[in-house]
């Protein structure tokens, strides 16, 4: 008797399209900070690397608090509950990571969820946690480690509803 394969989920603009769709969501992010700050008569400098190798997405700079942040994604609703994380991420300067929940429909961003230490403190050590294995087997089917990826669950992240709550996490009282 074969077993019955479960059927896939239909495929949609936001996996079709899902580098496009981060890249959109990256610019509202950044542009909701710069705003926020902006209001508050701060300044920041937000920089991009070329390669994301680092485990990092974006560096953040604003008063005097360096920021390195891998941003994350998922939509409002789904069943998401970890996200893979560098140990690179552990190295930088008040490394963090930000989980962006939006509305599929619009973009809109709902909350935030934040992984990191306060202002100038590295991330706390995630080494603890199970290490990420690749999506795809060899052609024997397994799937091999990653060894520096970790799997960090939702429980460990604070959420927030509001960007000005996050960035009082980034960068302390403005």
């Amino acid at each position: 008797m074969t077993k019955k394969q479960p059927a896939s989920a239909p495929a949609t603009e936001h996996s079709l399209r899902s580098s496009y769709r981060e890249s959109v969501l990256e610019h509202l992010f950044v542009g909701e900070v710069m705003k926020h700050l902006w209001l508050n008569q701060v300044s920041i400098e937000v920089l991009k690397p070329q390669v994301d190798d680092a485990g990092y997405d974006l560096v953040f700079e604003a008063k005097g608090i360096v920021r390195h942040v891998q941003l994350k994604s998922s939509y409002s609703g789904a069943k998401t509950s970890r996200v893979n994380v560098s140990l690179d991420l552990g190295n930088k300067p008040s490394g963090c990571v930000i989980w962006l929940w939006f509305n599929p429909g619009t973009l809109e961003l709902d909350s935030f969820r934040w992984f990191g230490s306060g202002p100038g403190t590295q991330l706390p050590s995630i080494a603890k946690f199970k290490v990420a294995k690749h999506t795809k087997g060899n052609a024997l089917g397994s799937k091999g480690d990653r060894p520096n990826l970790r799997v960090i669950p939702k429980k460990p992240f604070k959420t927030f509803k509001t960007i000005a709550e996050l960035i009082h996490e980034l960068f302390g009282p403005l």
